[in-house]
């Protein structure tokens, strides 16, 4: 994976975290927030940070906010401060923003004004209780994109296919989705062939249609 360069504005709870997750994976991120304490106690952690009013363009430009790939805005308690942070960034050509919504009607605003994604946090989190509570077998789900009904699912392996070899288990024949990786504990076992053997404490990483991952999850 290559490096790239963000741009975190806000670093309350959600913009803090993305922040420095970011750069533990090895890339570079710029912080910004008006709040000084925010600023100084991350700015050990991050590349850079900086205590600026970012619905101001010009400090914006003071910055070269646009040489970054990427830039979230996780401006939380004020919406107007949010649009005019994300019109400012596309205005400058940003190529990517992203920003942080608490609703849907302030996602839909934001989209229009030229968000290129929006994510809603507590929305995420909400509906990943749901598949939790609903589905215990599921450990994770990441949708590929807001236009499309494909996911990832990482679940532990149905009793129903414990110690039986993917060819005999055919989960594809059967559910339509692909077994990207097993993972057994430290080891992963990428783009597993049809003679791996399914045990009782593995994990499968799989793809496909929301609607087959759905029926695939009722089986514990």
């Amino acid at each position: 994976m290559g490096k790239y360069e963000f741009a975190v504005i806000g670093l309350g709870r959600f913009g803090r975290n993305v922040a420095i997750t970011l750069e533990q994976h090895g890339h570079n991120v710029l912080g910004i927030d008006e709040n000084e304490e925010l600023v100084q106690e991350i700015a050990p952690i991050l590349s850079q940070a900086v205590i600026m009013d970012a619905t101001n363009i010009e400090a914006l430009k003071a910055v070269d906010i646009m040489s970054f790939d990427t830039v979230i805005v996780a401006i939380g308690s004020n919406f107007e401060a949010n649009i005019m942070t994300t019109v400012s960034l596309k205005e400058l050509g940003v190529p990517r923003v992203i920003c942080k919504a608490p609703t849907a009607r302030q996602e839909a605003i934001l989209l229009r004004v030229g968000a290129d994604n929006v994510v809603r946090p507590e929305r995420e989190a909400g509906v990943r209780l749901a598949e939790a509570l609903i589905n215990p077998t599921m450990l994770e789900r990441f949708a590929l994109g807001a236009d499309t009904d494909y996911s990832i699912a990482e679940f532990s392996v149905p009793n129903c296919f414990a110690n039986q070899t993917l060819a005999q288990s055919d989960i594809r024949g059967r559910f339509g989705i692909s077994i990207l990786v097993i993972k057994r504990g430290e080891n992963v076992i990428v783009n597993p062939p049809p003679d791996a053997i399914l045990q009782t404490n593995d994990a499968v990483v799989i793809l496909g249609h929301d609607k087959d991952i759905n029926a695939f999850s009722e089986l514990n």
